[in-house]
């Protein structure tokens, strides 16, 4: 059964603080179009109460500014036309010229038809201004409703830095019905249904209609406010002149599975996440976690590697890192400082991971990190093994954890290749400098945060956490 369509006036309501619209919209005039046509819009008009298929303004969520544009689906099933469209771009140009994030709401069949290809390149003018919208690092988000299909998922239905949708509600390219009429065959269900396209790395999340508020509210409450007095406390540092180590142990701890991975920290220092799922491009990789964060009071952009999805067999693969540069890539387009945390046991090793241009990906990550334009925090958590480690390590500043490490490969594969067996794999890893004070002698590490053997994950969760915090406000000092 398909979701209820909600109108464009009920939904402003919903989201929209109570007496802060304020419409954007002028009148349309349609006198130069056919009398056919004209008598359809008036038709239009009346059925849906709405002088066109899309509203737009300014209101407020929570208090907080916001431009929109609104979908109506009772006005010639949400098509684009000329008008649709210029008012649109004149609405995003608005928003843009006056420093306010937009929300956008999609619910359309695509461009209209009665209006052909002029209506059709108008999708253009839209993309090209939302575009312009982001290039002033202004957020762009995007609520996809039932249903949202053809030239409107092409384009700015699918331009947001975070895209949400209401629960089941049809969203592709193609819609079925014309898929059926030109195929002679329905299209296969439960495909293009919101879920499946938040399980496919598409959406990042599927949201009643009563949650939108409170999940716009949280959007721009990272984008946009300051940071908040620090409330956790660093941990004094590690004397190194008179600390002795034993790197085996420090590995062998890293590999126990009550370690504290980036979840713990997400959980305890972020009273603010919101998690984006997959690439927007058809690729979703658990192995690794991208999420809008306030770690301790920071606004900024988390890229993780999970432990506990690795752990539990799912080795990072190419869309994992493609994921991470989705972080990356926002972080550097709505001027927020950028995390990462290294905590891998390496990367898939497999055809599938060849062919999906692992190495390629892990060149890509590791150019991406240097040339990075907000500041940057590299944290090494844990185990840091091979081309996937390295591809989030470079940073304006590197910390490490005590007991975390870095590595071309597992000890056990290095002695397997030095000496043909795995016997010597503590020895090659004090050989070969791979622990977080070598590191640290090497220069590579900036920080160690000191681990202690009575240490829950919630304790180291902390201390990370806080010197994450610490070093993100000195390098946002200095900007």
């Amino acid at each position: 059964m398909s979701p209820s369509r909600t109108s464009a006036r009920d939904l402003i309501d919903t989201v929209l603080d109570a007496g802060s619209l304020q419409s954007w919209d002028e009148p349309i005039d349609d006198s130069a179009y056919a009398e056919g046509y004209r008598a359809e819009l008036a038709r239009a008009r009346e059925r849906s109460g709405c002088d066109e298929s899309v509203l737009t303004g300014r209101g407020t969520v929570k208090g907080r500014p916001v431009a929109f544009i609104v979908s109506e689906f009772r006005f010639l099933a949400g098509s684009i036309g000329q008008d649709a469209a210029r008012r649109i771009v004149s609405a995003i140009r608005r928003a843009t010229a006056e420093g306010l994030p937009l929300v956008a709401s999609t619910a359309s069949g695509g461009t209209r038809m009665q209006e052909g290809t002029p209506a059709f390149v108008g999708m253009v003018d839209i993309s090209r201004a939302i575009m312009d919208h982001r290039a002033a690092k202004l957020p762009y988000l995007v609520h996809l409703r039932h249903p949202t299909t053809g030239g409107v998922f092409a384009s700015w239905g699918s331009l947001g830095h975070v895209t949400i949708a209401e629960p089941e509600a049809l969203v592709g390219f193609l819609g079925p019905k014309v898929y059926e009429l030109l195929n002679g065959e329905p299209f296969p269900t439960g495909v293009q249904v919101s879920e499946n396209l938040t399980k496919h790395g598409i959406i990042d999340a599927v949201v009643e209609h009563d949650q939108l508020p409170q999940l716009v509210e949280q959007a721009l409450s990272l984008f946009s406010d300051p940071m908040s007095e620090q409330r956790l406390t660093r941990r004094p540092k590690i004397d190194l002149d008179n600390h002795t180590y034993d790197v085996w142990d420090s590995i062998q701890r890293t590999r126990a599975g009550t370690r504290a991975g980036v979840r713990d920290i997400l959980r305890l220092a972020s009273d603010t996440t919101l998690r984006l799922q997959g690439t927007e491009e058809g690729e979703r990789d658990p192995s690794v976690i991208v999420a809008l964060a306030r770690l301790d009071g920071v606004p900024c952009v988390v890229v993780g590697q999970d432990r506990e999805a690795q752990h539990a067999g799912k080795l990072m693969g190419p869309g994992a890192l493609r994921e991470a540069r989705r972080g990356m890539k926002l972080a550097n387009e709505l001027d927020l400082p950028l995390v990462t945390f290294i905590d891998t046991p390496g990367a898939e090793l497999s055809q599938r991971a060849e062919e999906g241009a692992l190495g390629g990906e892990i060149a890509r990550c590791i150019a991406t990190m240097s040339t990075m334009q907000v500041p940057t925090v590299s944290v090494l958590l844990g185990e840091g093994t091979g081309g996937g480690a390295l591809a989030l390590l470079p940073a304006d500043v590197t910390i490490a954890a005590q007991h975390s490490w870095l590595t071309p490969l597992p000890p056990e594969g290095a002695s397997a290749i030095v000496h043909g067996h795995t016997d010597a794999a503590a020895e090659l890893a004090e050989q070969q400098q791979v622990s977080s004070i070598d590191l640290m002698k090497l220069g590579v590490v900036r920080h160690l945060i000191a681990e202690f053997d009575d240490d829950t994950p919630q304790d180291l969760a902390s201390a990370v956490a806080a010197e994450v915090s610490h070093w993100l406000r000195e390098l946002t000092a200095g900007r």
